[in-house]
């Protein structure tokens, strides 16, 4: 529901409401004889059921707006327990990227690479090109590509996909446990 309901809906159930004290206002002017001719009857009816439909549209407004309320107030808790999950989730990863960085410096130091080739391997690492970390670093393709040769034969390695492999081959997903009859097995 727009904006604009609510207040339409307002709108309407005033003029209703005007429509109904309209009628008052003629009655009371006419000032009738009898209250049982069918004038009468017919304005008591208008008005009646001028009030009876504002008093709904009243209604359908205060139910909306306390709806629309709860959903607000839902949607806050919600936003706010994602963004909590979103932060531990990232402090998680970023613990996690902490101790994989430590693991491959080290690596780095066990294979003796110059500062120059840890920059170079690491963006290799990251899947960047020869072009690429040429752009990143300022050096030429070519000096990358020696850079490149010189890690491989310090690690013993054939290439790129080596270097990827050496750290991330081991990588997995965790398996989730198999389950027998929903009871689950430990393997």
């Amino acid at each position: 529901m727009d904006e604009a309901s609510p207040r339409l809906s307002l709108g309407i159930a005033a003029v209703l409401v005007l429509v109904a004290i309209a009628g008052v206002i003629d009655l009371v002017l006419d000032a009738p004889t009898t209250w049982r001719s069918a004038h009468v009857l017919f304005e008591v009816a208008l008005m009646l059921t001028s009030l009876g439909f504002a008093l709904y549209l009243w209604r359908g407004w205060l139910r909306t707006s306390r709806s629309l309320d709860e959903v607000r107030r839902d949607l806050l808790q919600r936003q706010s327990a994602l963004q909590a999950e979103r932060d531990a989730w990232r402090e998680r990863a970023q613990a996690a990227l902490e101790n994989l960085g430590q693991a491959i410096d080290a690596q780095f130091d066990k294979w003796g690479l110059t500062a120059t080739e840890r920059e170079i391997a690491l963006l290799l690492l990251k899947g960047h090109g020869h072009k690429q970390a040429a752009a990143l670093t300022g050096r030429s393709e070519r000096t990358v590509r020696q850079h490149a040769v010189s890690i491989y034969q310090k690690a013993g390695l054939s290439g790129r996909a080596e270097l990827a492999a050496f750290f991330l081959e081991d990588l997995f997903l965790p398996q989730p446990p198999a389950r027998v009859d929903g009871q689950a097995i430990t393997r």
